[in-house]
């Protein structure tokens, strides 16, 4: 027997390990030639593949095929179900306690299908679901979360139920911090509504999504695409964007996407771009006030009255001459005073001036000779004419001389 004892490794043992590793090590060399040959293969294969791809139309790629849909998600997919348990809670306002009440078995009865549980506790104002040992969907506690938000932000049960389909999705926009003035927020939240709700009829009609505005928030429920545009809708109106100029692009962008040619090109030619236009101008004060240039250093400290004595020198004075000096600008002060009340009380002994008499003056003849027969007859009308009677003609009618004359023969 060998030293070892019966553990001990033999000859025939050492030689058949010898015959293994000689095996591996070819086995390794003909696997790395045969590597190097199919990575000559792969890299003339993936230039023909190169070419193929870039033959087939990218607008292809981008399509979804006509009535594909998502598979759904079945017991087969999580036959085991969760591990954990977990649950979220929600608190809604008083005014919908009593549509809770209605609709609550409903309510149950949807989230039911899906396994978990839902409870409406009326006297903390809360709703809380949680799933169950049941629940095989992982994701079927998250729509059970926003079903409760939707219903606590006034959202009818007929449309918050869509929310539990694979396609559906819900945001809730807030829109209460965004203005500070509640004026304001009250007209912008009231622009985004429309007359009527026409407006928020459209915005729903182009999004295929379900709008509702309640208080300080904005609930949207729909696709994802949908979801997007009515969140951009919304801030732009906060943002005082009238919502009609978004509508007016959104059905631009809908006919767009009817024509399969300009899928993939880009439509920003095709987009109206606004601009803010400032017709009212900022009026400018008429009195302008110019800022000083900013100096670091503080102003410096007014002067007391014992630094302006000891300037002028008053402060090594004796107090007589001080109050000497003193009462001397007093009477000064009083004498100004006297001779500026003196001269208003002359003032009113002081006559005005009387404004010259403006005498008529005969206007000289435009001629440089006097007419003197002109004058004469002017003369004589003036001593006939008497005050009050009409004019006298100084030449009678020849026809009253004549019959006088006549009547002189006779006689």
């Amino acid at each position: 027997m060998p030293v070892g004892g019966d553990n001990a490794p033999t000859d025939s043992s050492r030689q058949s390990r010898k015959k293994k590793s000689l095996r591996h090590f070819r086995y390794r060399t003909t696997m790395a030639s045969s590597s190097t040959g199919d990575g000559m293969s792969e890299a003339q294969t993936g230039k023909k593949s190169k070419k193929t791809k870039s033959q087939v139309d990218e607008s292809e790629l981008l399509t979804v095929p006509d009535g594909w849909k998502e598979p759904t998600f079945s017991r087969d997919d999580n036959p085991r179900g969760l591990l954990e348990e977990s649950s979220f809670a929600t608190l809604f306002p008083k005014y919908r306690e009593a549509y809770l009440k209605e609709c609550w078995p409903l309510v149950e009865k949807a989230l039911g299908e899906a396994h978990i549980k839902a409870s409406l506790d009326l006297i903390e104002g809360s709703i809380t679901v949680g799933t169950t040992k049941k629940t095989f969907d992982p994701y079927a506690i998250v729509r059970a979360r926003d079903l409760i938000k939707l219903l606590a932000r006034s959202v009818p049960f007929e449309q918050a139920v869509r929310i539990l389909q694979d396609d559906m999705a819900c945001d809730i926009i807030k829109i209460g911090t965004m203005v500070r003035n509640r004026e304001r927020f009250v007209k912008r939240r009231q622009r985004l509504i429309g007359p009527k709700g026409s407006t928020l009829k459209a915005l729903e009609l182009l999004t295929n999504c379900y709008v509702m505005v309640q208080g300080n928030t904005v609930s949207a429920l729909g696709p994802f695409n949908g979801l997007k545009e009515v969140r951009k809708v919304v801030m732009d109106t906060m943002k005082n964007i009238h919502p009609i100029y978004n509508i007016k692009t959104l059905m631009i962008k809908r006919e767009l996407s009817k024509d399969p040619d300009l899928r993939v090109q880009s439509w920003e030619r095709f987009l109206p771009k606004f601009r803010h236009k400032n017709l009212a101008k900022r009026r400018e004060p008429k009195k302008k006030s110019v800022k000083k240039e900013y100096t670091p250093f503080p102003p410096s400290q007014p002067e007391s009255k014992v630094d302006q004595e000891l300037s002028t020198g008053e402060f090594f004075l004796r107090e007589s001459v001080k109050r000497r000096k003193k009462m001397e600008e007093i009477k000064v002060k009083q004498a100004e005073a006297m001779t500026k009340k003196q001269e208003e009380r002359n003032k009113a002994f002081i006559p005005p001036k009387e404004k010259p008499l403006m005498k008529k003056s005969i206007k000289a003849p435009t001629e440089g000779k006097l007419d003197i027969e002109a004058f004469k007859e002017k003369v004589k009308k003036a001593k006939t004419k008497k005050l009050g009677a009409p004019p006298v003609n100084t030449a009678p009618p020849t026809s009253r001389v004549t019959t006088n004359k006549k009547k002189k023969n006779k006689g």
